[in-house]
């Protein structure tokens, strides 16, 4: 996907707003999905670059690096921390800095009050900083529950002082006597069933890592759903439409309905039901975040199919029906 437009993927201008983000997205997905389009490599193919492109477009931070850095926007934290790095600092006394050559007073005045109990260049053990990842799910994701390799970008301590910035009496000069360096780690976080859209995910001691031997902090996790090109979702409920033919809604009888977990089940629909009716079915929607183990409902709403390319029979029996009514 690296020399692919994510725009053009989704037929959309550079400034189009959330909303038709998703609507482009639902109408793509609903095109070339695998379910519609069986067997079909083409369509396949083409579902994933869909899904791809929504991921980063859709992702109000994502987008705002792919804007910036187009197929290399996945890099864009590693470069912009090394311009960072690289950009000059003001001068300034001997504890102007904290990490880029000069002392960090902090530390300085706790080793002074600390009753010399500590070694020179030793730092106070301070609990790691809380970080937060984003990241995109399917709805069969968020019902079944699912894992994510993350590659995440944290201050870690640097391996070359062991943290305390200071080799000898000299600043350490690989992490510039900051006592930490950014670097990469990728860990592997599961999904709880039932996460529901822009849902906070708590994974303790997986954030950054803390100064003089200090714990970690915590790593959140927020999860954005996609949109599905079946099921609306009403935090634990869901919502789908189901053709009915005509018949079988004035009349009554059964119908095929798939749930989010793939399978089908057979509905009973009621005699005289009205197009736009919902059927309510128990238990069928969302595992409950805090309970998997209990659900929501499935309402399905009844999209009555009216009947086409009448024999002239047909049409007299629809006649004389009507006229029955008068």
């Amino acid at each position: 996907m690296a020399d692919k437009d994510f725009y053009r993927t989704l037929g959309l201008a550079r400034t189009a707003t959330e909303k038709e983000v998703k609507a482009a997205y639902r109408k793509a997905a609903r095109k070339y999905h695998p379910d519609v389009n069986p067997d079909d490599k083409d369509a396949e193919s083409r579902f994933k670059e869909i899904n791809a492109a929504y991921e980063v477009l859709a992702d109000a931070d994502k987008r705002k690096k792919y804007d910036q850095f187009g197929a290399n926007w996945e890099h864009a934290d590693q470069m912009n921390a090394q311009w960072e790095r690289a950009r000059p600092r003001s001068a300034g006394g001997p504890f102007s800095g904290s990490g880029h050559g000069g002392i960090n007073l902090e530390d300085l005045l706790g080793n002074m009050f600390a009753g010399g109990q500590r070694g020179a260049g030793a730092t106070r053990q301070r609990r790691g900083a809380d970080t937060e990842h984003k990241t995109d799910i399917t709805l069969e994701e968020a019902y079944s529950g699912t894992t994510r390799l993350l590659q995440v970008q944290s201050e870690e301590r640097c391996a070359g002082c062991n943290g305390t910035g200071v080799l000898g009496r000299n600043p350490c000069a690989t992490c510039g006597g900051a006592g930490m360096r950014l670097q990469q780690r990728r860990i592997e976080v599961k999904i709880p069933p039932g996460v529901r859209d822009s849902g906070r995910v708590r994974f303790a001691g997986e954030g950054q890592a803390g100064l003089g031997g200090a714990p970690r902090g915590d790593l959140y996790l927020l999860v954005s759903t996609r949109p599905h090109e079946t099921f609306e979702r009403d935090n634990d409920d869901l919502s789908a439409d189901i053709d009915v033919p005509l018949a079988t809604a004035v009349l009554g009888g059964e119908v095929k309905v798939r749930t989010l977990k793939g399978s089908q089940i057979a509905v009973r629909v009621q005699p005289e039901t009205q197009n736009g009716q919902s059927i309510r079915l128990a238990g069928l929607g969302m595992p409950k975040y805090l309970d998997p183990n209990k659900h929501g409902d499935l309402y399905i709403r009844v999209h009555t199919l009216l009947p086409t390319q009448l024999t002239s029979e047909q049409q007299a029996l629809f006649k004389a029906f009507a006229e029955s009514l008068e």
